[in-house]
């Protein structure tokens, strides 16, 4: 979303021409529908009877609505506007208004019974919302109707939990009384009642509440997911469906261990606990996430309720999250591993700390841009002071402007008691981290460079500015000029972070790539409670041979699932890579070959070297295994599937193949 000039004032819609383009399109389809903007369609309501029929047609989206319309409508009182809820179709069920404006709203039957889609009214927000399946505003003389043009409507369409438009809530008013918070109001309160309606269709079920940051369990930023009691993967929310990253369909073949990484059986234990805490879970994208379970179940199947409120007391248990805080890296002088590109980016960095200059940190995904971030906070003046980081990628366009800016006492139904204080005011004293900055949505970035420019914060629905002082470092994998040149990144908020510009090389360029993999074996062992490992020269030898699109953070998970597979074993052999790796490495091109690193399969004349040395069995072996590799091209799978072994057989044989 983003705000476009209309009869004098900024209305929010979409970004850039895009604006101008939907409501062209909506405009084209209101004529096909055979609209004429000077005519005066039909107004006339529903019977009392059919309306009646439509609320019981509608009762869960009406039960669920109703109360968040009364929140909403107490944030809007005395503006000259109207909160409307409507059904699939657009026909409107409840209303609530100001009185002042009721007589024009009467005007043009903004009442209920009186259908809003684009076949009877032409575009307006509530028919073109559902025409899009998108919140959407039409301000002043973008409605189709002239009769129209004196309003301003925001409305966000309200969907199940496999995405079917259910209603649209909308807010509608006098066009002179527009606000640029409305159409976050009307989102926020339309994602809640989502979420009422979400809870109360999977009753009988595990419910997980879910999020990155543990502040947010419990509020509208979180992820929800539902599962049956044996952990079969039943619906999840849309915040839910946007952090797991995964379409509705996509989910019905996983558990909830497969996404989560913890056997519901073990879920079941936690709960049994006195004074379980939050669940430290690992999302099957490696992400970690705070997880809170409710099982509420009327069956007789288990009779537990609330966060498993009736479970026998125990031990709680161990919280990793916690202990992977102590492990973080303490300064610049602990990530200089000896690669001259990182020692540069250190040294630019070490002139800069304490002299209030913005840092935008460069780099791949998983290049450790956080990591920098964090250690610069730490080697800075600031230490003392709070270090929060926000992912602008992660979270839902919907609510980043409330994470980021906060929120005043009652803004939307949901929203906690005496509001919420937004990431910015979180980090004031201190560092804040806008991760990914490059997808931060379009209108929000006017709102940060004015923060940046006046140091003042105004949360969502105050009118009350706070100063705050932060140092802001940034981070991003985009190509900053480019988003600006396709419209997407605001050129004036650019000139405003690049203080210092840095970018962190990818690891498959890195000289110290030993020293890391043996840092990162140790911090993680350790925290397992584990003895240390050591990598053998056959898995390293593969690891430089590797590209490694995923960077750090594929070289992390990659350790730590070899540890596990190692276990007592000291050494990590290449028995103990997972499947996948050793299938990018087989199909990769085969890397040039120096002095300290032979080829991994040899030419043709070196199987003819074996047989005729007098081969013993072994030998003979191992010829095979050559000839296959020479036949299906160096491919390691195809040669373990014409030899009837496994590709681990495969690769503990290659280093006697050199």
């Amino acid at each position: 979303m983003t705000y476009q000039h209309a009869a004098g004032l900024l209305v929010p819609g979409v970004p850039g021409d895009d604006l101008a383009s939907m409501i062209a399109i909506s405009h084209q389809r209101s004529e096909q529908f055979g609209l004429c903007p000077d005519s005066r369609p039909d107004f006339n309501p529903m019977s009392g009877a059919d309306l009646s029929h439509l609320v019981e047609q509608n009762r869960l989206l009406y039960s669920h609505a109703v109360p968040a319309m009364e929140t909403l409508y107490q944030q809007i009182a005395n503006t000259h506007n109207m909160v409307l809820l409507t059904d699939a179709q657009g026909v409107i069920v409840h209303s609530l208004g100001d009185a002042d404006f009721l007589e024009k709203a009467n005007r043009v039957a903004l009442t209920p019974g009186v259908a809003w889609s684009e076949e009877s009214k032409g575009t307006n927000a509530i028919g073109t919302a559902i025409a899009e399946r998108a919140p959407t505003t039409v301000h002043a003389d973008q409605h189709f109707l002239s009769a129209n043009h004196f309003l301003t409507c925001s409305a966000a369409p309200i969907t199940d939990h496999r995405g079917n438009v259910v209603g649209v809530l909308d807010v509608s008013g006098d066009r002179r009384s527009f606000h640029k918070h409305t159409m976050a109001l009307v989102r926020m309160s339309a994602l809640m009642i989502e979420n009422q309606m979400f809870a109360a269709t999977f009753e009988n079920a595990i419910t997980l509440h879910f999020h990155t940051r543990p502040e947010f369990i419990g509020t509208l930023m979180e992820g929800i997911a539902s599962f049956s009691p044996g952990g079969r993967f039943l619906a999840a929310n849309r915040n839910g469906l946007f952090q797991l990253g995964l379409s509705y369909p996509a989910l019905q073949a996983h558990t909830f261990s497969s996404l989560f990484g913890l056997p519901v059986s073990a879920l079941y234990d936690h709960y049994r606990t006195a004074a379980p805490g939050l669940l430290d879970l690992c999302m099957h994208n490696g992400v970690r996430v705070c997880g809170r379970a409710e099982l509420r179940l009327t069956n007789g199947v288990h009779v537990l309720t609330g966060a498993f409120d009736d479970a026998p007391q125990a031990a709680a248990l161990p919280q990793p999250a916690a202990k992977a805080a102590t492990r973080r890296l303490s300064g610049l002088r602990y990530l200089n591993t000896g690669d001259p590109q990182l020692e540069q980016v250190i040294d630019k960095v070490n002139r800069v700390l304490g002299r209030d200059v913005p840092i935008l940190i460069m780099g791949e995904t998983g290049t450790g841009k956080e990591l920098l971030a964090q250690a610069i906070h730490n080697d800075s003046p600031r230490a003392q002071g709070p270090f929060v980081a926000v992912n602008c990628a992660s979270i839902p366009e919907t609510l980043i402007e409330s994470e980021l800016f906060g929120y005043e006492d009652g803004a939307f139904t949901g929203a906690r008691k005496k509001g919420a204080v937004g990431r910015i005011l979180q980090a004031n004293g201190g560092t804040l981290f806008l991760d990914e900055i490059g997808d931060m949505p379009y209108p929000l970035q006017a709102r940060l460079l004015r923060v940046l420019q006046e140091r003042m914060v105004t949360p969502l629905g105050s009118g009350k500015s706070i100063p705050v002082n932060v140092e802001l470092i940034c981070a991003t994998n985009h190509n900053l000029r480019r988003r600006i040149a396709e419209g997407l990144f605001r050129e004036d908020l650019y000139y405003r972070l690049n203080g210092l510009v840095v970018k962190l090389p990818p690891l498959r360029e890195r000289t110290d790539l030993e020293t890391v993999v043996r840092k990162i074996l140790a911090s993680e062992t350790d925290a397992c409670g584990n003895s240390r490992h050591t990598i053998s020269d056959e898995v390293l030898r593969l690891f430089r041979r590797h590209k490694w699109p995923g960077n750090f953070r594929q070289l992390t998970n990659l350790l730590r699932t070899a540890a596990i597979m190692a276990g007592e074993d000291e050494e990590i052999g290449l028995r103990h890579m997972p499947d996948d790796f050793l299938d990018d490495i087989a199909e990769a091109p085969a890397a040039p070959t120096t002095a300290t690193e032979p080829a991994a399969a040899p030419a043709a004349p070196a199987a003819q070297q074996v047989i005729a040395a007098g081969a013993n069995l072994e030998e003979m072996e191992l010829a095979a295994i050559v000839r296959s590799l020479e036949a299906n091209g160096g491919n390691v799978s195809a040669t373990a599937r014409a030899l009837g072994v496994s590709r681990n057989t495969i690769y503990r044989k290659l280093p006697h193949l050199k």
